[in-house]
């Protein structure tokens, strides 16, 4: 169980003249793509924040997670963010403190939630922290609750905390959804797939962990990897209830894989729901897909990019497009990841994040043809965490990442010239055919059959190692004191801790 314990931003710039197809994932390593001019597009200000992976906005305010704490970050003047606080070595004085591998912060109203550790790891302090940040340049803390397992990612809705409880118990974990009153210190209720269809326990715990949620207006959608997105309601978190799920498999898929298979399965497409957001009105769903190439040789694998699902009809979505990825000289686990990250919906705009592939903004006034409006990269230079509306039509922002620690690329914030509002796209992408997963009217069909696999061992070309805790699934580290033939049999054969 869990314990308790104004200036102006109107600076716009010309936009990208020329016209590009983005390549479809299944024909990346085959599509030689074309760079759209953009020498007069680029960054208005940034400001370097180490340790830097997540941001968040509130009003003139970017909250971000910066590793071992917390930063704030004046945006009023696009052109100069400035720190406005920082807080370090959070949980000091705790034993197995500090609070370590911070990636992720949420914000609601003044107040600010800080989770760590991302990853499972020995003898460190899991926690979630909430912080009163009605003044951002002084936060107080007023909350501190321990929990059982790492937080890879959380939300904050309605004054209550939802947190991923992955691994908890091993291989026997059932990754369950806990929402849970910080201020209070109590946990509120718990939810896993397992409790909707008993089936998803026999697939094995790493391919059906909790990446990241969002909750909005009593719905949490949540993004369960190969076991899909999941839409539920809790209206009352202590009785969550189904409402939809969207995923290329069912159980019986997984459950009866071999171990090459299912390590393949982990790293590449379909599944690997990483994650998801709705728009203002929760009538477009987008979920990302992380993902990589196993084997760069055949025709399987790549980096994932963002679907898109009507769910007007929140029983009922359908899906309307996918937005490609950025295409990589190497697309491994190693390599240079270009696959989708978090991203933002405001209005009819969606601010996307490609790691290394950049930033871009798309038009998605209508889902079924978004249209690209913006896009900058700089690969050498930085790797994208998020993007994140400030004002749309005028500024967004961007996390710029060094997780893998790269040489010589930027941590920190980043803010960009937004296309103006009226401004509507005419580099439309064309979408991905749906010819698995959908029907010719778009609704969805929940499980095509798996794909098959030449080899029963996988070679994770060019991954990198750590000495932290090695576990099966993208981001999450099994907990290092969990050993035994279980776990042995399944794990991958790379450490997994640097993943996002």
């Amino acid at each position: 169980m869990e314990s308790s314990d104004g200036h102006s931003r109107r600076t716009v710039l010309r936009s990208l003249g020329a016209v590009a197809t983005l390549p479809a994932l299944s024909t990346l390593a085959d599509v030689a793509v074309a760079t759209p001019a953009q020498d007069d597009y680029g960054p208005l200000g940034r400001l370097a924040v180490d340790g830097t992976t997540e941001a968040v906005v509130s009003g003139d305010v970017a909250y971000l997670a910066v590793t071992d704490g917390f930063a704030t970050v004046d945006v009023s003047d696009p052109a100069s963010p400035s720190l406005l606080a920082e807080e370090r070595g959070l949980l000091t004085g705790r034993e197995n403190g500090p609070l370590q591998q911070v990636w992720d912060v949420k914000v609601e109203d003044d107040r600010l939630l800080v989770a760590g550790p991302a990853n499972g790891r020995q003898d460190a302090v899991n926690a979630l922290v909430l912080y009163d940040v009605a003044d951002p340049a002084s936060p107080e803390r007023v909350g501190v609750y321990e929990t059982e397992s790492a937080n890879h990612n959380v939300f904050l809705a309605d004054g209550v905390a939802y947190r991923p409880n992955n691994y908890a118990n091993g291989t026997e974990s059932e990754n369950e959804l806990v929402a849970i009153d910080v201020e209070g210190g109590e946990e509120l209720g718990r939810w896993s797939p397992v409790d909707a269809d008993p089936a998803w326990g026999d697939v094995f715990t790493g391919l059906r962990p909790l990446h990241d949620l969002y909750v909005q207006d009593g719905v949490a959608y949540l993004a369960y990897w190969d076991a899909g997105t999941w839409l539920l309601d809790v209206s009352d978190p202590a009785s969550p209830s189904v409402v939809s799920r969207v995923g290329p498999y069912d159980p019986a898929d997984l459950s009866g894989l071999s171990q090459g298979e299912a390590q393949a399965e982990n790293y590449q497409p379909p599944g690997n729901s990483h994650y998801v957001a709705v728009n203002d009105d929760a009538s477009l769903l987008g979920v990302g897909v992380e993902s990589w190439d196993v084997d760069p040789d055949d025709a399987v694998g790549g980096p994932g990019g963002v679907t898109l699902y009507d769910i007007s009809d929140p029983a009922s979505p359908r899906e309307l497009s996918t937005i490609t990825p950025p295409p990589s000289d190497d697309p491994t686990l190693g390599g240079v990841w270009t696959t989708s990250h978090n991203f933002d919906f405001a209005g009819d705009r969606l601010y996307t994040s490609w790691y290394r592939g950049g930033v871009k903004v798309f038009d998605v006034s209508d889902p079924a043809r978004p249209g690209v409006l913006r896009e900058w990269a700089d690969r050498e230079a930085m790797s994208f965490w998020t993007a994140q509306a400030l004002t749309p039509g005028e500024t967004f922002v961007g996390a710029a990442e060094n997780h893998r620690s790269n040489p010589g690329q930027f941590e920190g914030l980043v803010v960009f010239p937004d296309a103006p509002a009226d401004e509507q796209s005419t580099r439309t992408q064309t979408p991905v055919a749906t010819d698995d997963g959908t029907t010719d009217d778009g609704s969805v069909t929940p499980y095509p059959p798996p794909p098959t696999y030449s080899s029963e061992t996988v070679t994770t070309t060019g991954a990198e190692t750590t000495d932290e805790s090695s576990g099966f699934g993208p981001g999450f580290g099994v907990v290092a004191g969990i050993a035994g033939t279980g776990l042995a049999a399944w794990r991958l054969l790379g450490k997994r801790d640097d993943e996002g």
